[in-house]
């Protein structure tokens, strides 16, 4: 188990898959130069993080939610996760009649499935640097509900789809 000062960004997996010198330079370093690239990721992120949470009938659509691994010392944020609800969680937020306003937080013990969707600006690398930040964000959510991943997405900007 790692302590909360031991872990390491997400991230930095994709950085160091993508480029070693990248993720040095980001995470050791503390060096990041904006451009043209980096700021259209900004706002294809922006986009995904904007808005409330959503609710629905048995799911909640959360956006920029944090991840934690203490097994594996890792933290990140997820872009996006739908979080899909067991019977009895959904039977409690019918009943408050106050689901919109209920906080997020009270409802996570109920989540029986979670779909986590990663965005990226452009389109699908030939490397597995983006499926290897999903598959590390899945596992933390895993460990955070005690919950199996079957599934998650990458979404890129210029092809508009999962």
């Amino acid at each position: 188990m790692f302590t909360e000062d031991q872990l390491l960004p997400i991230s930095a997996l994709q950085h160091l898959l993508f480029c070693e010198r990248q993720c040095a330079l980001i995470h050791v370093e503390r060096l990041w130069a904006e451009n043209r690239l980096t700021v259209e990721g900004q706002h294809l992120h922006a986009r995904a993080h904007e808005g409330p949470d959503e609710y629905r009938q048995e799911v909640i659509v959360a956006r920029s939610l944090t991840l934690r691994s203490t097994r594996l010392g890792l933290y990140g944020m997820a872009d996006v996760v739908e979080l899909y609800l067991n019977a009895d969680s959904i039977r409690q937020r019918d009943e408050s009649g106050k689901q919109r306003r209920r906080r997020l937080s009270a409802m996570l013990a109920g989540v029986k499935r979670a779909v986590p969707i990663e965005y990226k600006r452009g389109k699908p690398k030939k490397d597995d640097c983006d499926r290897v930040q999903l598959a590390a964000q899945a596992i933390c959510l895993e460990e955070m509900f005690d919950i199996s991943i079957e599934v998650g997405h990458l979404y890129y900007g210029e092809r508009h789809r999962r």
